[in-house]
């Protein structure tokens, strides 16, 4: 066999490893760009209910316990997702509502 013959069928099995490498890369590129987005997608959709909830609870004065628990745990799968910043104060205040009424004056959302 000659130098030419074994190059020659080195091509023929390199060729497809290297061409199924190549697709492989392609998709691993493509897979971590969707976890980007879903993650990004997350990251929104959390901030937007802890600022509902927020804005929410602040408006009545008081977060009953579910409130809370359910805030903190939209704010610790947030945080475990790389997000912080401005979320941070708005969950330190958050966590400093009472968790039940304290008003002396009555309104017509105020429960009964």
């Amino acid at each position: 066999m000659g130098t030419s013959e074994i190059i020659g069928l080195l091509g023929v099995i390199i060729g497809p490893i290297l061409g199924a490498l190549g697709y492989l890369w392609g998709r691993v590129k493509g897979l971590h760009k969707d976890n980007i987005a879903v993650r990004e997608g997350v990251q929104a959709l959390l901030r937007a209910q802890m600022l509902d909830d927020y804005n929410h609870y602040m408006e009545k004065g008081y977060a009953p316990i579910y409130a809370r628990e359910n805030f903190e745990n939209c704010y610790s799968r947030y945080h475990e997702l790389g997000a912080n910043g401005v979320m941070e104060d708005i969950h330190k205040k958050f966590m400093t509502l009472p968790t039940t009424y304290q008003g002396t004056g009555r309104r017509a959302t105020d429960p009964k």
